[in-house]
């Protein structure tokens, strides 16, 4: 991969101005080695295991970071599934693995550890019963720890069982740590058709297909491809993707290079760049600042969905002429709490659920850090994540459910979790009755678009 001295002074000026950086380094290492039937022995293994690759993780992105003057802004860990290698575990013990992880991650000095995850979008074994019913536990009890659960994909359909189960850790988690705004949902995500090299917590995971230990990369850039749009001016729409397309390419490269330099420090494979546009509470680095930058007055306007579409697909245009080892999700975030511009809209009564569902169907993952009434049904939790696994599966694209029951918190109020977390404001749900249907449970069975071999 070569490099010119105008790409260099480029990215130089995207840092210095426009808010570049790269979002995450992630760190992802296998633990299928690490079982063994006495549970003290498991969870000595783990900790050595996580310390032996990542003591250095921070050093290394650092002095990276020092070396090409552009930040990192998160350095993070992923493992295996933990349902997967721990899978003859009860639920306390499982508890006890996520404290094992914690305190791993807070001595290499990480602020979040990502896989406490299970994958059932086609049933259960035991260790993923056990895991999902110990996930309200391990995220109160823990710091850094965040889970994730495949419950659908496109192959296998929709479990409703697991989506039931699903809904009501949410509301368990939310409980049990109210008296933190409900915090551990926000370390939460239910997917469908997850990615098995996605970098990005809370929801990142080591897969099974992935080798011992790998260096994933995402990207970031809101502000960059802002600034481009706004300086491209008056331009009609086939022009304004190619803006996108280049200004995508430019970020692409400058993070590949850091990641496998991060990658050759540790002497581990390079996995993937994951070319995403993942917004920060900041002012300047918003989803929202750029669709208003294509031309709405606000997000939410009608052709909202539209100009999702056209920036989503021109950043994965962008980065894939950029890398050969695009994965992950790529594309565009948009998590509500974490970009100045959702807020407001939000706020300004001009963004609903509804529309966001509407906006999942053409971006990355789906409804992300979207805060709602405590009060909320478990059978209305169900039914939102069953709509979001109906756009994934017949889209064959990944969906996602981040959602946090804020107890004490209605509409019209806000949470404020600080850092990258951001603001919340509480939005409106249609609590409408929708018990019945995803009482029914069973198995939504896979579409026809899954008949591809």
């Amino acid at each position: 991969m070569q490099y010119e001295f105008e790409e260099i002074l480029e990215t130089i000026k995207m840092t210095e101005i426009e808010h570049f950086d790269i979002r995450t380094v992630t760190l992802g290492i296998s633990l299928r080695d690490c079982f063994d039937r006495n549970i003290e022995v498991t969870k000595q293994k783990i900790y050595e295991k996580i310390l032996k690759y990542g003591k250095n993780h921070v050093k290394y992105a650092e002095e990276v970071e020092a070396q090409y003057g552009v930040s990192i802004a998160n350095k993070r860990v992923s493992i295996t599934p933990a349902a997967i290698p721990f899978d003859a575990l009860k639920a306390d013990e499982f508890v006890e693995v996520a404290k094992v992880l914690d305190k791993a991650a807070a001595e290499i000095g990480i602020d979040f550890l990502a896989g406490y995850s299970a994958l059932v979008q086609k049933g259960f074994t035991n260790g993923d019963r056990e895991l999902i019913k110990s996930i309200p536990y391990a995220l109160a009890e823990t710091k850094r720890v965040c889970s994730s659960v495949n419950v659908a994909s496109t192959n296998a359909g929709i479990n409703m069982d697991a989506i039931n189960m699903m809904a009501q850790v949410i509301k368990d988690t939310a409980e049990k740590t109210k008296d933190d705004g409900s915090i551990g949902c926000a370390k939460l995500v239910v997917y469908c058709n997850v990615p098995e090299d996605n970098p990005f917590v809370a929801g990142a995971f080591h897969g099974i297909s992935e080798p011992e230990v790998v260096l994933n990369v995402g990207i970031s850039g809101p502000g960059v491809v802002f600034e481009a749009i706004k300086a491209a001016g008056n331009v009609d729409l086939q022009q304004l993707a190619e803006v996108i397309k280049k200004t995508t390419f430019k970020i692409t490269r400058a993070g590949e290079l850091m990641g496998r330099m991060v990658a050759k420090k540790h002497g581990i494979p390079f996995g993937i760049v994951d070319v995403s546009l993942a917004p920060t509470p900041a002012e300047g680095d918003s989803i929202a600042d750029i669709l208003m930058a294509m031309g709405l007055a606000d997000v939410g306007a009608p052709g909202t969905t539209a100009a999702l579409a056209m920036l989503n697909d021109n950043v994965k245009k962008g980065g894939l002429m950029a890398s050969t080892s695009v994965g992950g999700m790529s594309g565009a975030f948009i998590p509500v709490s974490e970009d100045q511009g959702m807020i407001r809209a939000v706020e300004n009564g001009n963004l609903c659920i509804e529309r966001l569902e509407a906006m999942t169907a053409v971006c990355s993952v789906g409804l992300d850090m979207i805060a709602v009434p405590g009060d909320i049904s478990v059978s209305t939790i169900a039914g939102i994540i069953a709509d979001e696994c109906a756009i994934g599966f017949i889209n064959n694209k990944t969906t996602a459910v981040r959602m946090i029951p804020v107890y004490g918190k209605t509409v019209g109020e806000s949470v404020d979790y600080g850092g990258l977390l951001g603001k919340a404001p509480i939005m409106s749900v249609r609590d409408i009755g929708s018990s019945v249907f995803v009482g029914r449970g069973g198995r939504i069975p896979a579409p026809t678009r899954s008949l591809t071999n």
